[in-house]
C-alpha cells in the first residue's frame, strides 16, 4: 500500500465484521478494489441510445437502476474534459449515487426540493426525470459550493431549476410544507467512499460518526417540515453506519408520527435496511419498517456504498397544513416591477433562434432577462443564486445573449450556427477564448460542437469574436 494511501480504519473494519458476518470478507476485499465510475446522459437533450451512437469513448453496460446511464471503464477517466461534457450532454457520477433520484421518482410538473444539492449530480438527475417541467429548488448552504452547483445546473440546460443559498431552517420557516418530494443527501462520515476518497479514510473516527448522526438528524427533522401532506421524503447517505442511516430516520419517525417508511424495490444488487444493526449497536427500539430502506454495498454491485430510505407524509396531515406560509404556494412568480419593453429580446429571437418562450415566464431583474419556472410564488426573501435560465442582458439599443441560453438550446433551435468538430484546432482555440476566422452573415451565432450548442460568438467582418465565458474555460 502506498505511503500516501491511508489504511482503512481498523475500528471501522471491526464494526463491519460484527455486522456483516459471513459477508465481511467479500466486503473488505471490495474496499481494496478500484472505484467505479459512471456516465449519466442528459435526457433533456438526447436519449441514452442516441448518446451511445455518438459516444467518443467506450461505454460499459447500462446501470440497472438508471437506464439513462452507463458504467465507464477505467480507461475513460478523461471523459470530464471532452467538449460533449462542456455542452452538457452528460454528467459523470458514481453509479450508486444515481439511485436516490431514481428512487424518489419525481414527476413532471411537481414541486421538488434538493435540500443539500452541491455539486449538482442529483439536481441534474432530478431535472432530467422531471423533463424540465414543474419546479426544482436546489439548495446549498455553503457559499463556496453554491457557485459550482449553479454552473452545473446551467450546463444541464433545465429551465425549471432555482438555486438557493439558504439554511434548511430558513427554507422551512419561509416556505413550510409545500413540496411534493424532498431529497436529503446528507453530509456524512463517507464510509461508502473509502476506496475513492482517501480523505474520508484519514478523517474517520467513531466520534465523527456520532457527530454526523446528530447533524443528519437535525437536517432531516427540518426537511420533514417542507414535505406537503401526501408528499415524499428521500433520505440518502454514502455511509454504512447505522447511527447515520436507520438511526436518523428513526428519529424522524419518533418526532413526526404522520410519516411512515415506504418500502423501496430491491433492485439488482440492493440489500434491505438493517434496523437490527441499529438495535445491536445502540440498544434503541426501532421501527421494523426500516427494513424497507435500501443499502448498496460494493461487494454486491458495481458502485460505491450508499443508503436510501423513502418516507411518505400522511395525506390528511393537519399539522402539515397548519405550517404552510400563506405568502407562498402554487402560481406565477411575483412580478412587482413593471415589465420593460421586450422588443429587443423578440428582435433577437426572430434573427437568431427557432424557439418560442411564453412571455409570462419571462422576468427582468435589473438589466437581465430570465426564463423562469412558474409554479412558485415570491422568492424575494430568499437568497437566490440562479433562477431558471439566464437568457441575456439588455444593453443600450440591443440584447446580448448569455452563455446559459446557448446551453438551454437543443439541436436545430439556432438559426445561425458555427459548427466545430471534436478534435479540431478551431474548437481548441474557441475553448481557450480566442477569436476565429469565419466568413458569413454578421451577427450572433451559436458555436456548436458536432452540432451540439456550446456557446456564443459574434461574427464581425469575417471573424467570430469569442464570447465563451472565462469561468468555464
Amino acid at each position: 500500500m502506498s505511503e500516501n494511501r491511508p489504511a482503512i480504519p481498523p475500528l471501522f473494519l471491526e464494526r463491519m465484521s460484527r455486522l456483516l458476518g459471513t459477508e465481511f470478507d467479500a466486503f473488505a476485499a471490495a474496499l481494496e478494489e478500484s472505484p467505479v465510475s459512471g456516465l449519466r446522459v442528459n435526457t433533456l437533450k438526447l436519449s441514452a441510445d442516441e448518446f451511445a451512437g455518438i459516444a467518443p469513448f467506450v461505454l460499459g453496460e447500462t446501470i440497472p437502476w438508471c437506464k439513462s446511464a452507463f458504467r465507464l471503464p477505467p480507461s475513460e477517466i478523461s471523459a470530464g474534459q471532452h467538449p460533449f461534457h462542456r455542452a452538457g450532454l452528460y454528467y459523470l457520477q458514481d453509479p450508486s449515487a444515481m439511485s436516490p433520484a431514481e428512487l424518489l421518482s419525481p414527476q413532471p410538473g411537481e414541486m421538488v426540493l434538493d435540500l443539500s444539492a452541491a455539486p449538482g449530480g442529483k439536481t441534474t438527475h432530478l431535472a432530467a426525470l422531471m423533463q424540465g417541467r414543474g419546479l426544482l429548488v436546489a439548495n446549498e448552504i455553503k457559499d463556496k459550493r453554491v457557485g459550482h452547483l449553479a454552473q452545473n445546473a446551467e450546463r444541464w440546460g433545465a429551465g425549471n431549476v432555482v438555486v438557493t443559498n439558504e439554511t434548511p431552517e430558513r427554507l422551512a420557516d419561509l416556505l413550510g410544507p409545500i413540496f411534493d418530494r424532498v431529497l436529503v443527501d446528507a453530509p456524512c462520515s463517507g464510509e461508502g467512499m473509502f476506496r475513492k476518497d482517501m480523505g474520508a479514510r484519514a478523517d474517520w473516527s467513531p466520534e465523527m460518526v456520532a457527530g454526523c448522526a446528530v447533524r443528519q438528524t437535525n437536517i432531516l427533522r427540518v426537511a420533514a417540515r417542507l414535505v406537503k401532506p401526501g408528499g415524499f421524503l428521500l433520505y440518502s447517505t454514502c455511509t454504512f453506519a447505522p447511527e447515520e442511516d436507520e438511526g436518523a430516520v428513526q428519529s424522524v419517525l419518533n418526532h413526526f408520527p404522520d410519516f411512515q417508511v415506504v418500502p423501496l424495490p430491491m433492485l439488482d444488487g440492493f440489500a434491505k435496511g438493517q434496523p437490527a444493526w441499529l438495535e445491536q449497536l445502540t440498544g434503541q427500539k426501532t421501527d421494523p419498517g426500516l427494513a424497507g430502506a435500501a443499502r448498496l454495498f460494493p461487494h454486491r454491485l458495481s458502485g460505491e456504498g450508499h443508503f436510501a430510505c423513502l418516507l411518505q407524509r400522511a395525506a390528511g396531515s393537519n399539522s402539515a397544513r397548519e405550517q404552510v406560509n400563506p405568502a407562498f404556494g402554487r402560481g406565477k412568480l411575483s412580478r412587482k416591477q413593471e415589465q420593460p419593453d421586450l422588443h429587443f429580446w423578440w428582435e433577437f429571437v426572430a434573427a437568431t433562434l427557432n424557439i418560442d418562450l411564453t412571455e409570462d415566464r419571462l422576468k427582468v431583474a435589473g438589466e437581465r432577462l430570465y426564463f423562469v419556472p412558474d409554479t412558485l410564488a415570491d422568492f424575494s426573501r430568499l437568497r437566490v443564486v440562479h433562477s431558471g435560465v439566464w437568457l441575456g442582458t439588455f444593453k443600450k439599443g440591443r440584447f446580448e445573449p448569455a452563455h446559459p441560453l446557448a446551453l438551454f438550446l437543443k439541436r436545430g433551435q439556432a438559426k445561425n450556427t458555427f459548427d466545430l468538430s471534436v478534435g479540431s484546432a478551431e474548437l481548441a482555440a474557441y475553448l481557450r477564448g480566442e477569436p476565429l476566422e469565419s466568413e458569413g452573415q454578421p451577427g450572433w451565432v451559436v458555436v456548436t460542437v458536432d452540432g451540439w450548442p456550446l456557446g456564443w460568438g459574434k461574427r464581425v467582418q469575417g471573424q467570430v469574436k469569442n464570447h465563451y465565458p472565462r469561468g468555464w474555460m
